[in-house]
């Protein structure tokens, strides 16, 4: 079957057809780091590093280019760095580290490069001068900026008009803007701030033709596919495409793929609600594969709604899985499965398939081909490591310790308690059987 994805430039599900089947070209988002990522931020890097699998396994692994950035330069982290008193570099050094531990914990493959935006300065200087030079960008009070209405297809990513884009305060208005529709490429960096020399003084780039530059660098004028959360595709991923057509003067990107956001509890996560959800804090009391399925039970292009139900309900589903997990003895899989996959990732049809197929597993333990399918299925999905790796976070008497009170929140009618510390046990890869003698414990 042909991988299929939904293509948000056309707005429609589309055939992948690769620009070379040899090498496809692919580009994600990655966070800035001023702050240690939150769930939303893993959302696409999960999701799309299952698109990188099927692409490999598609296309062969030695023929997929993935470049997933890191944002170290930029607004929120200068203020971020300022609030602590430590500099941009130090910052991002420390939230990067966690970064990198949450990656390895949830199994995330490496991308072919890593690439950090301040790496790229002299690509991102070479192409604003181009873009004065053909009279694209224009130079006010030490600022360099995009005219926006010189490139005749802004907006077609958006679907939004100049007008729209106006009307709907979705801009920033400054002084030294010909029109509000306008958007920063260069700008002068404050006192204490980290600079660069340009021909426009000392500055720094703006956000939009980092990813530009980076992309140009590594993948070349024309990518296949690009990819990122919902809430990038206006301004940025519109203000990358304005800028690298017309630069290169050729279309940037022909596959245009975004996530949909992460609710906590039916409400969205914010800093007003405080419920920012950050993902070490999550991963100190889940077990990592709990999270990524408990992500994966939504299609990608939707919003889900996270919560503890959906913890518990993949907890325990995962747990029974574990008994079941083994090396395959080859890489074949079950092809509905792959079609749901193949079929603008369709996790969660996937998801169900891999449950009939370990129903029908629990039957026939012996059954080579169905244990196969099942375990090349969980590789693919990125969560064979998870049950490879999981180890105890609790010792013995830590475990006992809270069977006990589990045992007294009971005696007490306090199920919600009880009730409590046995999802916490499970998330910990503990499974609990109460039998006459009193309560058990085994590894999940």
């Amino acid at each position: 079957m042909t991988l299929k994805l939904f293509n948000t430039l056309t707005k429609t599900k589309e055939d992948f057809n690769p620009i070379n089947h040899k090498s496809i070209k692919m580009y994600a988002c990655g966070p800035t780091l001023y702050n240690n990522p939150h769930i939303g931020n893993f959302r696409p890097i999960i999701v799309f590093d299952i698109l990188f699998r099927v692409l490999q396994l598609k296309f062969g692994e030695g023929n997929v280019t993935y470049v997933r950035n890191i944002t170290d330069i930029d607004d929120k982290i200068i203020n971020k760095a300022n609030e602590l008193k430590i500099s941009t570099k130090q910052l991002v050094e420390q939230t990067q580290k966690v970064y990198h531990e949450d990656l390895n914990s949830l199994s995330i493959l490496e991308p072919t490069h890593e690439p950090k935006a301040t790496e790229y300065i002299s690509k991102m200087i070479e192409m604003i001068t181009s873009l004065i030079e053909k009279e694209y960008a224009y130079v006010s009070a030490n600022h360099v900026l995009f005219e926006s209405k010189k490139f005749d297809k802004y907006g077609a990513l958006s679907k939004l008009s100049l007008k729209d884009i106006i009307t709907g305060a979705r801009v920033e208005v400054a002084e030294y803007k010909k029109n509000p529709e306008d958007f920063v490429l260069w700008k002068p960096s404050k006192e204490n701030e980290p600079y660069w020399e340009s021909p426009w003084g000392k500055g720094r780039p703006g956000w939009h033709i980092e990813c530009s530059a980076m992309i140009a660098e590594l993948l070349g004028p024309t990518i296949d596919i690009h990819a990122g959360g919902l809430d990038l595709i206006f301004p940025h991923h519109e203000n990358e495409i304005a800028q690298s057509c017309c630069y290169h003067d050729r279309n940037m990107a022909n596959y245009w793929l975004h996530n949909g956001f992460i609710n906590f509890d039916g409400e969205k996560m914010s800093k007003s609600l405080g419920n920012i959800t950050i993902m070490n804090e999550l991963l100190d009391h889940h077990d990592p594969v709990s999270i990524k399925y408990a992500i994966l039970t939504t299609h990608y292009r939707q919003p889900i709604d996270f919560s503890n139900d959906l913890l518990k309900y993949s907890s325990n589903i995962v747990s029974k899985w574990r008994d079941f997990v083994k090396k395959s003895s080859n890489n074949h899989l079950d092809q509905d499965f792959l079609k749901a996959l193949e079929d603008d990732l369709n996790t969660p049809q996937a998801l169900m398939r891999l449950q009939q197929i370990f129903n029908d597993l629990k039957k026939t333990p012996e059954d080579e081909e169905l244990s196969n399918f099942f375990n090349n299925g969980l590789s693919i999905l990125g969560l064979v490591p998870h049950f490879q790796e999981i180890e105890l976070k609790l010792d013995n008497d830590d475990i006992e310790n809270m069977i006990a009170r589990r045992a007294d929140a009971k005696s007490n009618k306090n199920f919600e308690l009880a009730d409590q510390i046995r999802d916490e046990l499970l998330d910990n890869g503990i499974i609990l059987e109460d039998t006459k003698s009193g309560t058990k414990w085994k590894k999940a």
